[in-house]
């Protein structure tokens, strides 16, 4: 069966085209949503075990977590910042709030060394009991709104929640053994709860959305102990964790390609299975129409100052209710979605497509969430010295044809280059002629150093035809990690981005919308090309409603509080 679901899965080249991987939506198989059925499905327990806060909400606060496994700690360290100070750049040295994920109970002696060296990020070191880092700034007119509405026994306004939709914005997490911490072999094998990608850094924001909205209840109470009020739950909920993301992030994708494809291969999985496979049954039609009604009005919700994402809403709302006429237009006759993931394939902009499919996994949890754990990978990255070289070529002109049509002759598809900027080390995006830095950069444009590659490779076959791999690379030792990778990546369905990061042209903000996506982001709001802002667990369950019955968190809207305000 699982044979006949692979022969119906997309192709690559449709599915890596980075036009579309940067029109992916959040899904039920993305990372937060996956962790939070995890927390409610087994019930953990999460409660405050310290909470050591000033009346302005300076100080420290750790939860016990008890799974049915393990017990672990997160600590958050609260200090006061000044406006100028407050600066969501890598470059920052202080924050709002700083917090460490832990195994176990955290002692007096351990959270003093935690004390001197979380607060510091990347200039601290810490030890192998923790598996995540994180710094978070507030967002400081929400916050100061929220707090005198509650101090004056008022609720916010939603509205005014919506224009931004959280209290603090992180600005990086850390994890997989980054300064001193558990490297990802250990977490994974030791530590079944967050045995999943990214699991340690999703809840530790997990984490710091609880904290944020305890804090601003904290001191309004503080404040004004007579006239305050909590916020009221369904506030609560609709309140995420912002989250700032920039180049940092874009060459993760294209450097753990083996990891990537299991990701993109799980999601394509469940879609042929839910398209192919799952009867569109009268109620699960109703429930189609009822998500496109609330996708419609979620993007309405959206807000953003950038132009291009104004319109991608905009068209995206528009087809939404060309896809809700068909739907209905189809009826009966709708025998599996793939008819109308075929005619949306033809008809509608990449946007509208993917969020079909999300809806798609969304209305067939029993097809779907059962490979939630089928998105760890462990790399394998060896030549293979037995490979002939004329093998190698047709592996190439197979799996790379995309790569062999781009002319890199051509100026303006090869002029941007990656490099890492010598103060913090960090991805920067520069072009031939305008920006120096080129002698220095990354190998990120696959494409091209595979055009490279394959020119010498025939070169090499006219006078070597019944030569082999090594020897290939005993005469042309630079391509040894090229060679690699082209081997390693044509064992993996959709380990390469199809696109040509050397192009004048080029969309970083795509390889970060797709990532995050996988994260579980939504309501995108790109800055620049380069980075973007973004909410992360808007309409999540809080730590209060684990153990109860709790309604899907996809596409979250904004919750009527008329009745609150009044």
């Amino acid at each position: 069966m699982l044979t006949a679901i692979s022969d119906r899965m997309r192709p690559e080249a449709e599915v890596m085209d980075l036009a579309r991987l940067g029109s992916l939506h959040s899904s039920t198989l993305s990372f937060m949503r996956t962790l939070v059925r995890r927390i409610m499905k087994e019930e953990w327990t999460i409660e405050r075990s310290r909470f050591d806060l000033d009346t302005d909400g300076y100080g420290t606060a750790i939860y016990r977590i008890e799974t049915p496994n393990d017990i672990f700690s997160f600590v958050l360290f609260s200090n006061p910042l000044s406006n100028e100070e407050r600066n969501d750049r890598v470059i920052a040295t202080s924050w709002d709030l700083t917090m460490a994920l832990c195994e176990g109970e955290v002692d007096k002696l351990w959270l003093e060394d935690l004390r001197r060296n979380v607060p510091k990020q990347e200039a601290g070191r810490v030890d192998a009991r923790v598996f995540s880092l994180s710094r978070a700034n507030r967002s400081s007119r929400l916050f100061n709104y929220v707090l005198e509405e509650l101090s004056a026994g008022r609720q916010p306004d939603a509205d005014r929640i919506a224009q931004v939709g959280y209290l603090y914005r992180t600005t990086a997490v850390y994890g997989s053994g980054k300064l001193g911490m558990a490297d990802w072999n250990k977490v994974r094998s030791k530590f079944t709860d967050f045995n999943r990608p990214f699991a340690p850094e999703m809840f530790i924001c997990y984490m710091l959305r609880q904290f944020s909205l305890d804090q601003v209840d904290h001191i309004a109470k503080a404040g004004a102990p007579k006239t305050a009020v909590t916020l009221d739950d369904r506030l609560k909920r609709f309140f995420g964790i912002g989250n700032s993301t920039g180049l940092g992030m874009a060459p993760y994708l294209v450097n753990h390609g083996e990891l990537f494809s299991q990701w993109v291969e799980m999601r394509e999985t469940a879609l042929a299975q839910v398209l192919h496979k799952a009867a569109p049954t009268e109620w699960r039609i109703n429930l189609f129409h009822e998500l496109i009604q609330k996708a419609k009005q979620h993007f309405a919700e959206s807000v953003t100052s950038d132009a291009e994402q104004i319109e991608r809403n905009r068209v995206l709302i528009e087809e939404l209710d060309e896809v809700d006429t068909r739907l209905s237009d189809l009826g009966d006759t709708l025998e599996t979605w793939s008819v109308l993931s075929d005619h949306a394939h033809d008809v509608w902009s990449f946007e509208t497509q993917e969020l079909i499919h999300a809806i798609c996994l969304e209305i067939h949890p029993e097809l779907v969430n059962d490979l939630e754990d089928s998105f760890a990978v462990i790399p394998n990255t060896v030549v293979d010295s037995a490979m002939t070289t004329d093998e190698l070529r047709q592996v190439i002109e197979t799996r790379y044809d995309w790569a062999l049509e781009i002319d890199f002759s051509d100026p303006s598809n090869s002029d941007a280059f990656w490099y890492r900027s010598e103060e913090k080390l960090e991805p920067r995006l520069g072009f031939a002629g305008a920006d120096p830095g080129i002698e220095k950069q990354m190998p990120l444009p696959i494409g091209r150093r595979v055009r490279e590659c394959y020119d010498l490779l025939v070169e090499d076959l006219a006078e070597q035809p019944n030569s082999d791999v090594v020897h290939f690379l005993l005469r042309r030792p630079a391509m040894k990690s090229i060679v690699r990778r082209i081997q390693t990546m044509s064992r993996h369905k959709y380990a390469e981005i199809r696109a040509n990061l050397a192009d004048r042209n080029v969309r970083p903000m795509d390889l970060l919308r797709c990532k995050l996506a996988f994260f579980g982001v939504g309501k995108f709001d790109p800055r620049s090309k380069l980075w973007v802002r973004n909410t992360m667990y808007q309409g999540a369950p809080l730590i209060d409603d684990i153990g109860q019955t709790y309604e899907s968190w996809f596409l979250p809207l904004k919750p009527e509080m008329k009745e609150a305000r009044a």
